[in-house]
């Protein structure tokens, strides 16, 4: 999609401005620290007993949302921040921080409800369920709900769905997801609505049709059952047509959600309140138990964390947003009960893997030597130890539904620092010349200068001569993105879009999508494992999940571009008198929509 390449490019930039954002559904090249445990559900016990995404009906999606036991009304949540956020306008949104900030302000057609094991089901948000489709998903109707209302209090029509997305098209859009637009104009989209709605134009019928003020229905050429999850996502938020102020909504938009700005002083701070035209009636998934959100852009990740630790005055009532407990104090927080049992804890999205150049490494039996011979553990202490990661068996994370944590085909949780013996013998079958030099790159982080060193260590191990090539951060995944690049291995990491495997086998391992710029960098292009992929992407999300396990196994053990090495893991702290707190499978940070105060 037209999106891989800016959204590789913009997860560092990011991360450079923010230290721990992250992309959902792109390249990763920094995050937070987590740990598994039982303080923590949706992490490793979910994992095991989290289900595919079910489409929810009309009841699914009919407010109040299911109360917080013991919630209580009133007070101000203070939110730690070590940046601003990186947009407000919901059509730029595709960055976690924003994500969070969204699911107060911002609604969509659609959304995810979340139960107690992490398990998830695509509801109506403005919608009245997660949609309807009688063709295998090339038509989609929605039925918009009665009663919604912009802050305003302007009320809700399909012309204000449509105005959401056609301003996609226009250059006021520049970052934020492409899906939706991609699906229903092609590659180049931008050229269907190049304006977008702002000079009276519109898509034609033929692609959205809005037959009336409560009907919206999407067309597209070929199956999309994904659809309800995309609608989910932050970046498809309703933008009331009247409110538009085009450059300017990315610093001052219109709720629909619970809170709306009150205050906005820009790489500083921004207060959220109560938006009183918002209608706990029409909302299956949020709360709006406090009075609003204080949020104080200038905390670090140390600073954050050893005012959490303390949980003195404020702090008591504070969360960590989208950071989290920075790294050197990690033993602070877990080996003091009063202070671990205020984490939240689980996985993030990402799967961190050794990518094979398969341009260049093109025999299989040396990328399988490679992948035994490289000391997961190892790598994984590298990056925070077991607070940090934990060793891959393959390369789906556990925050996927139907995730199998018992997958292991390449034998690492018995030998987590490595299989020297069988690295050698798969050399030795390959005619692989001791001494052979090859290269690999690396970003030029604490974590990829000491992982260089122990991949080098381990592959000298076994005869290969590995040459180390530095590239700059922020330029990393642009580097290793170019079709040419000059290197046989490099470390990625990749997050899905959505609680599907297509948001990860499809731009990353079809064959279809390898290109400069794209997120394909290994350049897998498998007949089998391409036929998999267009077999799944018509199925509904049950019917295709066995589908994208198949897909995932072939490309895991019967070609290998890209050798699992660990999942990443997330831990977050908060205040002694928050009450809510738990991990988001959703999100992969603490479920911004319980929170409530204890003592208000």
């Amino acid at each position: 999609m037209k999106s891989i390449r800016s959204r590789s490019a913009r997860a560092i930039v990011v991360a450079l401005a923010a230290g721990s954002l992250v992309l959902t559904g792109c390249s990763s090249n920094d995050k937070g620290k987590g740990d598994t445990g039982k303080a923590a559900p949706g992490a490793s016990d979910a994992a095991e007993q989290s289900k595919p995404v079910v489409y929810g009906d009309a009841a699914a999606s009919t407010g109040p949302a299911k109360e917080v036991a013991g919630a209580k009304s009133g007070g101000f949540i203070e939110v730690y921040q070590q940046s601003d956020l990186s947009h407000m306008d919901p059509g730029q949104i595709y960055v976690s921080d924003a994500g969070q900030f969204a699911n107060l302000v911002h609604r969509k057609l659609t959304n995810y409800q979340e139960d107690a094991k992490g398990n998830l089901t695509v509801v109506g948000d403005i919608a009245t369920d997660s949609g309807q489709t009688t063709d295998g998903g090339k038509t989609w109707k929605f039925t918009l709900k009665d009663g919604i209302k912009d802050e305003d209090g302007n009320v809700i029509t399909s012309a204000d769905v449509r105005h959401s997305v056609e301003r996609l098209y226009s250059k006021v859009i520049f970052d934020g997801p492409t899906f939706l637009q991609t699906w229903l104009s092609g590659t180049d989209y931008r050229k269907a609505l190049p304006e977008g709605p702002y000079t009276g134009k519109h898509l034609p019928d033929t692609v959205l049709e809005t037959p009336d003020a409560k009907t919206v229905i999407f067309k597209f050429d070929q199956p999309r059952p994904d659809l309800p999850q995309a609608l989910a996502m932050a970046g498809y938020g309703i933008v009331p047509a009247k409110q538009d102020t085009k450059e300017k909504y990315d610093k001052a938009p219109k709720a629909l959600g619970p809170y709306k700005i009150a205050e906005y002083k820009a790489g500083k701070s921004l207060k959220l309140v109560r938006n009183t035209n918002w209608d706990p009636k029409t909302d299956a998934v949020r709360h709006q138990y406090v009075d609003g959100y204080n949020f104080t852009n200038t905390i670090d990740a140390a600073s954050q964390t050893k005012r959490l630790i303390a949980d003195q005055g404020e702090a008591k009532n504070a969360i960590q947003f989208t950071d989290s407990v920075e790294t050197t104090l990690v033993r602070d927080v877990v080996t003091k009960p009063e202070v671990n049992k205020r984490t939240i804890k689980g996985y993030q999205p990402y799967v961190w893997q050794l990518t094979f150049n398969m341009d260049r490494v093109k025999d299989k039996k040396i990328r399988d030597a490679i992948t035994y011979a490289i000391p997961n553990e190892r790598m994984i202490q590298a990056d925070g130890g077991k607070y940090g990661g934990e060793i891959a068996g393959g390369l789906f994370a556990p925050t996927l539904p139907g995730h199998d944590p018992n997958y292991d085909p390449f034998g690492k949780k018995k030998k987590p620092n490595g299989d020297v013996e069988k690295a050698k013998q798969l050399l030795k079958e390959a005619g692989f010349k001791e001494g052979t030099k090859l290269t690999y790159a690396y970003s030029n982080t604490p974590r990829g200068q000491k992982q260089s060193v122990i991949i080098k260590d381990a592959l000298k191990a076994i005869g290969i001569d590995l040459q180390l090539k530095e590239v700059e951060r922020a330029s990393y995944y642009e580097q290793i993105g170019k079709l040419k690049n000059p290197f046989d291995l490099y470390m990625t990491g990749w997050g899905q879009d959505w609680s599907s495997p297509s948001t990860v086998v499809t731009p990353v391992y079809d064959g279809k999508l390898i290109a400069d710029g794209a997120s394909n960098y290994s350049h897998i292009n498998d007949p089998k494992v391409n036929e998999l992929i267009q077999e799944a992407l018509k199925l509904q999300p049950e019917q295709a999940a066995k589908k994208w396990e198949e897909a995932h196994k072939r490309i895991v053990e019967e070609v290998n571009p890209a050798a699992p090495v660990y999942y990443s893991k997330q831990m977050q702290l908060f205040g002694s008198n928050i009450g809510g707190a738990r991990y988001s499978t959703n999100s992969s940070y603490i479920n911004i929509n319980d929170l409530y105060l204890k003592q208000p």
